[in-house]
């Protein structure tokens, strides 16, 4: 089959990362005012509570799933024989977990409703197949079928979301998006897959497997989604959960924007290189994504902490104060989780190393679960930050040391000097915005950005950042690539 092109993929999936980016840009705002922080608190818990059950339910088949089908995507009837052997799997565990769902609401009380309306997202695991095209590097499927669902729940948040008792209304159009947005990817189905005899499918040899990469899964939900229900079962205050929520969703997005594509994307590709043995090419590509990682994260990191007073208040409104502090803790977490994601993803798991980094990652976990158990009761939401960050300092220096000849502590620095300084002095800079410009919040805040980019990557070009300079070579030739075929048109 024809190779797929990495550059086509990754564009595909930074445009549907700059649309998953933008939506909490579009809703957050009107959805912290219209729920406020004790709503968005009770959705933060719930949701964390059926996490469990997904996680559950899907075993470790993304990153099992996606990276069996790269190694055999030239082989089409292999490739489609593993997709109902995984697929299938998948199926029962999620029929199991539904069972055991179904116990929960019946004897769960204060939270029952908002229990029924997260069905479909444990429905939508089943029927998540988006490790089959990620494998395949089709990226392109997954991002139309998840964009179209993305874009009509906004409209339907907007349409029918009004006040603070439609919270379970709110609870049921985010359900019924990630489902419907796993379903329809479905379609793209008969094209891909060749006709299989369903008698000669195994299961045993996948179920070892993925419980190889669900060991790990689960390890890390400890410290993204654990931290959420121990908030609320330890200081019973749904205003906590908000704020940890709040800020938390602003970190997801700086990780979209810093990692997130370029790591899903180069993901299946080196998955296939060490398929093929091709490792200075594997070596050269993790050090050009780190190397893209540091570049994004280390603005993101120090913008963070120039913005947030400014910003917390002008885009969540009035109440949300304690975010400000929170996000400025947590904004260290785009680099700590960037190295090891980047790790994570383009080599412990595409050379088959997945058991090896469970055991760091479960280390990561009892780190973190002791220390939130140890703060959280005594300062909140803060304490779950700091867990969060010793935990994930923990792994990526473990992922770091192990990573051999792929990754050393020199590279980092190296990688690393020029995006500090810069960042350093766009921090004083945006501060200083912040506290004399005599503007509203929401004014002084877009000033900041600004003002901020242009000193980041401005002192990046004067100090010749190699990838910087390679990012704008590469625009400037698909500008002139375009400029020039609708010139022969």
């Amino acid at each position: 089959m024809p190779q797929p092109s990495v550059k086509k993929n990754y564009i595909y999936r930074t445009l549907y990362e700059i649309l998953v980016l933008i939506t909490p840009f579009i809703t957050t705002p009107y959805i912290s005012r219209v729920l406020g922080a004790d709503g968005v608190g009770i959705y933060s818990y719930t949701f964390s509570i059926i996490t469990y059950f997904t996680l559950f339910a899907a075993l470790g088949t993304v990153g099992y799933g996606a990276r069996e089908i790269a190694q055999h995507r030239d082989d089409r009837q292999q490739s489609s024989k593993l997709f109902w052997e995984i697929e299938l799997m998948t199926v029962a565990t999620t029929a199991v977990c539904l069972i055991v769902w179904s116990v929960v609401i019946i004897f769960s009380r204060q939270y029952r409703p908002y229990f029924i309306a997260l069905i479909p997202v444990l429905l939508g695991t089943m029927f998540d197949i988006s490790w089959y095209f990620t494998g395949l590097e089709r990226i392109k499927n997954i991002v139309i079928c998840n964009s179209f669902c993305k874009i009509a729940g906004i409209i339907l948040l907007f349409t029918f979301v009004k006040q603070r008792e439609d919270l379970v209304l709110y609870v049921v159009i985010n359900s019924m998006v990630t489902m419907l947005g796993n379903l329809s990817m479905w379609i793209y189905l008969p094209k891909t897959l060749a006709k299989v005899d369903m008698r000669t499918l195994t299961f045993k040899k996948h179920f070892k497997e993925t419980l190889i990469y669900f060991i790990p899964t689960i390890a890390t939900s400890i410290y993204t989604v654990l931290d959420k229900t121990l908030i609320g079962a330890i200081t019973h205050d749904t205003y906590q959960n908000g704020y940890y929520e709040q800020a938390n969703k602003i970190m997801r997005m700086t990780y979209t924007v810093s990692f997130v594509a370029i790591n899903s994307v180069m993901s299946a590709r080196i998955s296939y290189l060490f398929s093929e043995k091709k490792f200075d090419e594997i070596k050269n590509r993790i050090r050009k994504t780190m190397d893209f990682i540091f570049l994004i994260g280390f603005g993101c990191t120090f913008g963070i902490i120039g913005v947030a007073g400014r910003f917390v208040p002008a885009f969540f409104g009035t109440g949300y104060e304690p975010v400000v502090n929170l996000l400025r803790y947590m904004s260290p977490l785009t680099i700590i989780v960037g190295i090891s994601n980047c790790l994570g993803s383009n080599y412990y798991t595409p050379s088959g190393q997945r058991a090896r980094s469970a055991r760091v990652i479960v280390l990561g976990s009892v780190v973190n679960l002791i220390l939130n158990l140890a703060m959280i009761p005594f300062i909140g939401a803060v304490g779950a930050v700091i867990a969060s960050i010793i935990a994930e300092s923990v792994i990526t220096v473990l992922y770091v040391h192990m990573s051999g000849e792929y990754m050393s502590v020199k590279l980092l620095l190296k990688l690393s000097w020029k995006r500090l300084f810069s960042g350093l002095i766009m921090l004083m800079f945006v501060l200083t915005l912040g506290k004399y410009l005599p503007y509203g919040n929401l004014v002084v805040t877009v000033i900041q950005v600004i003002a901020g980019v242009a000193v980041y990557f401005g002192l990046l070009l004067l100090m010749k950042d190699n990838m910087l300079k390679e990012l704008i070579n590469t625009a400037l030739g698909i500008l002139k690539r375009g400029v020039r075929k609708n010139a022969s048109d």
